[in-house]
């Protein structure tokens, strides 16, 4: 976990690093097997969620100031900053991989690979635990749960924070081999003017995602669990239940800063209610059938 959190780290020095400054270069860059699977990885599902999943962005969140290890300060980037940024249109599809060389197509492109990397250190945690003949464990990176086997006689129970305070929304009792990770505005973000900004920006605004404070994914990737949950914060009201079934995710719960609670069918099966009941009607929202999954790029 400590040699990646070092190659992955968006802003402190270390092979990510490295890469960005040779994609601000116009050059290619020789990276890890092990990088250079995540980004594949993390290329295909940006392509999946239309861009609304996209570590191409990390110029964005640099603008809001979230490239640091302290909440930012200071007033949010003009409207001339945020012009300039969507100007260059970074996305992940701008990325050529070979093997292990990595280049991009956009100078543009930055990437911070914050909103999905927990889940994918955990698959590979996963992995390892395996490999070394371990059937029951459980693994927590702070708003993502994956899971080996049981909790003895009983399945993994783990909970849903309520992100208005310190509360519960809902329990589930997780499957062997689930994953289930949360996204949302209440850890990362900054106020001003009466305003909470987000650290999970919006690749279409450039801007911090806006009505929802959070959104819980389980399904059996804690690469794709990660990933979905930030889309699902960008997408708008319409359009989440279709870019769910897109990324190939079908158990989520989405809260918006109304208090309101949405979820699908199977997430809504899998909700257990602690503390007294949930603290909101629950809203079922079918996923549409017969999606077109985009045409994302191989190489």
């Amino acid at each position: 976990f400590r040699q990646m959190h070092r190659d992955w780290h968006a802003w402190n020095p270390g092979e990510l690093e490295s890469l960005n400054a040779a994609i601000a270069a116009g050059q290619p860059f020789e990276v890890d097997p092990g990088l250079a699977q995540l980004l594949a990885q993390g290329r295909d599902l940006s392509c999946r969620s239309e861009g609304l999943f996209d570590p191409a962005v990390g110029g964005m969140v640099e603008a809001w100031g979230f490239h640091a290890d302290t909440p930012p300060e200071g007033d949010p980037p003009s409207d001339a900053v945020v012009a300039k940024l969507l100007a260059g249109h970074p996305k992940m599809t701008d990325l050529t991989i070979e093997g292990t060389t990595v280049r991009s197509s956009n100078p543009a492109v930055q990437l911070d690979l914050g909103a999905y990397a927990k889940g994918a250190a955990l698959d590979l945690a996963e992995a390892d635990l395996t490999a070394a003949g371990i059937t029951d464990a459980v693994l927590n990176a702070g708003g993502g749960v994956q899971v080996l086997g049981d909790h003895g006689a009983r399945p993994w129970r783990v909970a849903i924070r309520d992100p208005f305070d310190w509360g519960v929304v809902a329990a589930v009792s997780l499957r062997p081999g689930e994953a289930l990770h949360t996204s949302g505005n209440y850890e990362r973000y900054f106020d001003k003017g009466g305003i909470r900004f987000s650290h999970i920006i919006d690749p279409r605004t450039a801007r911090p995602m806006r009505g929802v404070v959070s959104v819980s994914v389980l399904s059996d990737s804690g690469a794709l669990s990660d990933a979905a949950a930030t889309a699902l914060c960008v997408a708008g009201e319409e359009d989440w239940p279709r870019i769910a079934a897109q990324m190939g995710v079908s158990a989520v719960l989405r809260i918006t800063d109304d208090g309101s609670i949405f979820a699908t069918p199977e997430m809504r099966t899998r909700l257990e209610a602690v503390q007294g009941g949930f603290p909101a009607p629950i809203t079922v929202v079918d996923l549409p059938r017969d999606v077109a999954i985009p045409r994302c790029p191989e190489g």
